[in-house]
């Protein structure tokens, strides 16, 4: 897979070469009774999920966090009927720090339309990962930013142990691809969102998610 959008952050990964985020959703969410507002907690960090497909039939999913040490340990959100704050403790946040960690998983996943007794199903490949193109923006509102100087700290592929191991040897092999990733962030609003945009070859979108608070 080939990560885009600056120069220093477009590199093949050498292992092996649309979608309703949900990191507001595990965050942890309290009601506060009596008030009008809603906090949610960030201690884990924000994840997010989404589906995606190639042209050829082959669908994926891709998992993963939004992390940066301990910049989210206490971090909550609160809603009120006004506005939307950030706070640790006492304290009013604002920004993100000067860079987070993305941790994310993508493996092969059934098409929602496909018949799992048809034989016709798709797996990913390695050729297939090795073609697509990941660019990560920061998003204010609906204007997306390029993301520049992204590192690669980590890419590795396992292969998945189907859960039939007597039928092993005749099933396709399936494969779990993991990366992570420095992302600078500073001075970026809380508010804004880390969207991951991934595209085939010739330009077209095959899975989009984004890590927002």
């Amino acid at each position: 897979m080939r990560f885009a959008g600056s120069k220093t952050a477009t590199f093949v990964v050498l292992f092996l070469s649309f979608a309703v985020p949900v990191s507001s959703q595990q965050a942890k969410k309290k009601k506060q009774v009596g008030h009008a507002e809603n906090v949610w907690d960030y201690d884990a960090g924000v994840f997010f999920v989404t589906d995606g497909s190639l042209f050829n039939g082959a669908c994926f999913r891709v998992n993963g966090r939004m992390i940066s040490e301990d910049f989210f340990n206490g971090l909550k959100r609160i809603d009120t009927n006004q506005t939307t704050i950030f706070q640790r403790g006492k304290d009013v946040v604002t920004k993100f720090p000067d860079s987070v960690t993305v941790a994310f998983t993508i493996h092969d996943e059934l098409c929602p339309t496909e018949d799992q007794q048809s034989g016709s199903r798709k797996y990913l490949t390695q050729k297939m990962l090795s073609d697509l193109r990941l660019s990560i923006y920061w998003k204010h509102g609906v204007e997306l930013q390029p993301v520049k100087d992204v590192k690669e700290i980590d890419a590795r592929v396992d292969r998945v142990q189907p859960y039939a191991t007597s039928l092993a040897a005749n099933l396709p092999p399936r494969y779990e691809w993991s990366y992570e990733l420095v992302v600078p962030s500073a001075g970026v609003p809380l508010s804004d969102s880390l969207a991951f945009v991934f595209r085939t070859p010739d330009g077209r979108i095959a899975a989009r998610v984004s890590a927002r608070l």
